[in-house]
């Protein structure tokens, strides 16, 4: 896109400019050069797009649920034919690599998937004879407008953990994206465009805290889903909440994972390098802490610093790198503050990823890995989120003392361990305070089937994203009773 263009909303099955007065860059965080445009709507925009939700939503509860899913069998053939083009669209709006891309776009089209089973999904349930000629029945129905704010780190993938699941249980959707990470949604709109929805079943209004709140306040938005860092989740539920609307708000966290001195060393080296550093350590699920137990420190912590500092750095559609950048400058320095606050702390800089540069991208906003050794338990470093590629190591001599640490922390979105003992691997994961448990594995991501289960404050809400979660977000239901005395047919 040329830097003179403006994006524009998609309100009532039409491309619209907004009236915004404020215009904000959207940079390549590789490159620092600006792509485009994106306009911060004003809440009144937002208010147009609810209206012709609601407008819509009259007619489009009313389509029959097998025939609310074909615009998403659609769609799901468009993502799989332009994945490649969506993924050079993420890698330069969002900076991971072109690999990890094309891995974020197959979760997205993995979730238009299991959302074209609604009718079997949005069955409800009944018992005849609940006592003599009784019969109850509960149905699933739509809520009408419902919405969704999404994050940087994942433009294609997150805003698809809501929308399919909200059209196709019958309610109209409006997006509002991440205005640092806005064009892969444009395109995919476009795509949208070319389903069959009808006007505006399925909309988008880019901004900021202006649209945000005017989400949060339109009477007529029943649902919000919200993924971001734990204040910004916090107050979209209390927002929200206090307006009576339903909100499933994913927060920040800090992940740990526990290495077992009876691990696969280079196995769980290998995997706890890719979680930590996958998507420059900008994933809601990239490991940032962690606990060796036992002997595990006198192998693991080596060979952790090798696979880190030989990690290749750069642009993401370049052969080869296995990192990008960070978002923006300001996370670059917020990053680099914090490795510095964690050194001040009492930690040592083992790996040291500041103040370096990619040749060729020295404008780039890049954050080599790092690892902070012997970071104190009690610390502030320990605890806070740092969404970048910093990882920190803590050490116990137990199972027992490693999973108090995991649980002392105020974040329960995901936790792992690493082991070949099955009784270690059970009592952690019947232990630990967190939604997603990984056993050998680095990255808990759950399949679309299943929710995304973040616990504590890692999560505001009851039902999570994705699977039957989604299902039963994106609906609410209703019981019928119904009795028919045999002498009413004598009177017909």
């Amino acid at each position: 896109m040329s830097p003179s263009k403006q994006l524009l909303n998609y309100i009532n099955g039409q491309w619209v400019q907004s009236r915004a007065t404020e215009l904000l860059e959207v940079k390549n965080p590789a490159t620092a050069q600006v792509m485009t445009h994106v306009p911060l709507s004003p809440g009144a925009e937002v208010n147009e797009a609810a209206e012709a939700a609601q407008r819509a939503f009259r007619e489009w509860r009313r389509v029959p649920a097998v025939e609310r899913v074909q615009p998403l069998y659609r769609f799901k053939r468009l993502l799989e034919e332009h994945r490649e083009e969506l993924a050079r669209i993420i890698t330069n709006e969002c900076g991971k690599t072109f690999a990890e891309s094309l891995a974020e776009m197959q979760r997205a089209i993995e979730n238009v998937e299991v959302a074209c089973g609604i009718p079997s999904l949005m069955q409800g349930f009944n018992n005849e004879d609940i006592a003599r000629g009784i019969d109850e029945h509960c149905f699933r129905q739509p809520l009408g407008v419902v919405a969704a704010i999404t994050p940087f780190n994942f433009p294609g993938m997150v805003p698809l953990w809501f929308l399919p699941y909200a059209v196709a249980t019958g309610n109209c959707f409006i997006l509002k994206p991440s205005e640092k990470v806005p064009t892969t949604m444009q395109r995919i709109y476009q795509l949208l465009e070319e389903c069959g929805f009808p006007p505006g079943v399925v909309q988008l209004v880019n901004g900021a805290k202006e649209a945000v709140d005017a989400i949060l306040d339109h009477p007529a938005i029943r649902a919000i889903s919200f993924v971001g860092s734990t204040p910004v989740a916090r107050y979209v539920y209390e927002r929200g909440a206090r307006a009576g609307k339903r909100v499933q708000a994913q927060g920040g966290a800090k992940n740990p994972v526990v290495i077992m001195p009876d691990a696969d060393m280079e196995m769980a080296t290998r995997i706890v390098a890719d979680s930590a550093f996958g998507c420059a350590g900008q994933r809601c699920l990239a490991a940032s802490v962690g606990i060796t137990v036992g002997e595990a420190r006198n192998v693991f912590v080596e060979a952790l610093a090798d696979a880190a500092a030989s990690r290749k750095v750069g642009y993401g559609l370049d052969e080869g790198v296995e990192m990008g950048p960070v978002i923006t400058a300001e996370s670059k320095a917020r990053i680099e503050r914090l490795i510095a606050l964690g050194e001040r702390e009492g930690a040592q800089v083992l790996v040291d990823g500041r103040n370096k540069k990619v040749k060729g991208y020295e404008d780039g906003y890049f954050v080599f890995p790092t690892i902070l050794d012997h970071v104190p338990p009690n610390s502030e470093i320990a605890h806070t989120e740092i969404f970048g590629p910093v990882f920190s190591l803590m050490h116990a001599e137990t199972i027992e003392e490693a999973i108090a640490l995991v649980n002392e922390r105020s974040y329960g979105n995901m936790a792992c361990i690493f082991t070949t003992s099955g009784a270690h691997a059970r009592q952690f994961r019947y232990e630990v305070q967190a939604g997603n448990v990984g056993v050998n594995v680095g990255v808990a991501a759950p399949m679309a089937f299943f929710p995304f289960s973040g616990w504590r404050d890692s999560f505001f809400g009851v039902l999570h994203a994705q699977g039957m979660h989604g299902v039963e977000f994106y609906t609410e239901t209703k019981v019928v009773v119904e009795r028919w005395p045999k002498e009413w047919s004598r009177k017909f």
